[in-house]
């Protein structure tokens, strides 16, 4: 018998949650589920190796796409061992260690993920407002540092949220949500007061993913100015199409994200597989869709994914 209750002598043990009110049908997921994190390792798999080989992709806005690319891995790896666990081999229960450290490494790459799409807006407006400095400003080691204080940061603000899990008891039955382990998810199944939870939560999100989001809009705000002061319509539509990659990536992100959030604040009396669906959406698509949205906008990286496909049909 699984064990649902737990307290801080014995750590409860969680039940993910695949299909809700439907068990039966979760390895009906497991394929396409399986094909979205093959899809995921591909295409960024494929950025890195294109902007490795291609020594004229070796540019700020290409290293910061790299980046974002082993993100995006690193996010879809997180949910990986728990999504298997369901709805490959149909085991729901994931200890209470397990499920925290899948918690904080969930929370932190997502974390992550926004730094580095304010990184790349950073990036955006150096090369339009100040091009002649650009690869002067962004140098290979400004780069690397940027890359690790967003990383620093993530890791330092989700730090203490293990710790304030771990101080909670639970006495409830722990049906988690999702098919992976979030604070918010945890939190709720707690018996005790969760204020400081859900406080230190808000801040954490207004601190980062919203400032952030408020820099990137202020950031385009500065771009737009700066294009509508170039004379040639031809330059300005020229200049603009070299953000549209970025800006496909901010709403593939955040879109889902505040989804997700007015769902799981607002959305009590909606069916619990709309609330399935949001959660997977915004941690799923974005890794899958990143790579389609830059191979398909950006001239580069479309060329060169074309020579190396036009090479293997000669070859064969």
């Amino acid at each position: 018998m699984i064990n649902l209750n737990g307290s801080h002598a014995s750590r409860p043990v969680f039940i993910l949650t695949g299909i809700p009110g439907m068990p039966d049908k979760n390895p009906w997921m497991a394929f396409p589920l399986g094909f979205l994190y093959i899809l995921t390792l591909l295409g960024n798999g494929t950025i890195l190796a294109v902007v490795k080989v291609e020594q004229s992709l070796h540019e700020p806005m290409y290293f910061f796409l790299c980046i974002l690319a082993l993100t995006d891995v690193s996010l879809s790896m997180s949910t990986l061992p728990s999504m298997l666990s369901i709805f490959w081999f149909n085991i729901p229960e994931i200890p209470f260690d397990a499920c925290v450290t899948q918690m904080f490494f969930i929370h932190v790459f997502g974390l992550v993920d926004s730094g580095v799409l304010l990184s790349m807006a950073f990036d955006r407006f150096v090369a339009i407002r100040d091009p002649l400095h650009y690869a002067s400003i962004l140098t290979n080691g400004v780069i690397g540092k940027i890359g690790l204080v967003v990383f620093a940061r993530a890791v330092c603000v989700v730090f203490p949220v293990p710790f304030l899990i771990k101080r909670l008891p639970f006495c409830h039955p722990n049906v988690l949500s999702h098919s992976y382990c979030l604070h918010q998810d945890m939190m709720r199944l707690a018996c005790a007061s969760t204020r400081v939870n859900s406080l230190y939560g808000l801040i954490v999100v207004i601190l980062t993913l919203g400032l952030d989001a408020l820099i990137i809009l202020f950031s385009y705000i500065l771009i737009l100015k700066t294009v509508l002061g170039i004379a040639s319509r031809a330059e300005r539509l020229k200049v603009l199409n070299t953000c549209l990659s970025h800006i496909c990536a901010v709403l593939l992100f955040y879109i889902p994200f505040i989804g997700a959030t007015m769902i799981h604040r607002f959305g009590k009396h909606l069916s619990p597989i709309m609330h399935m669906l949001m959660a997977n959406i915004y941690l799923l698509l974005p890794p899958v869709l990143n790579p389609i949205v830059y191979s398909v906008k950006n001239k580069q990286i479309r060329g060169r994914v074309m020579r190396v496909l036009q090479g293997r049909k000669s070859r064969a």
